[in-house]
């Protein structure tokens, strides 16, 4: 599947569950996740969304490690048969992967 369609899905799922999926741009600071979902009572992630079997490129790894060491979940997704699991994730409040 596309990455496309996967951030589609993603975005559908996240207002379903009564949150937001932000595009997350920064143009002063490259390799920064797609989106940035926020959910009731402050529940909060980054997702790099990514096409199926897909890998974030060296930036956006270090661009993940910092925002992790900072404390901020951060998940890639390749597949939309993830999106349910990694939003309970997110509203449970586990770690990110």
């Amino acid at each position: 599947m596309r990455e496309k369609e996967i951030e589609q899905k993603l975005v559908t799922e996240v207002r379903r569950c009564g949150g937001m999926a932000l595009k997350f741009v920064s143009p002063s600071y490259s390799g920064m996740p797609d989106r940035l979902l926020l959910f009731p009572d402050g529940k909060m992630a980054f997702v790099e969304v990514k096409a199926r079997g897909r890998k974030p490129r060296l930036l956006q790894e270090k661009r993940h490690k910092l925002l992790r060491k900072l404390g901020f979940r951060v998940f890639v997704l390749d597949a939309v048969e993830d999106i349910s699991g990694m939003l309970d994730n997110i509203m449970e409040g586990g770690s990110a992967g």
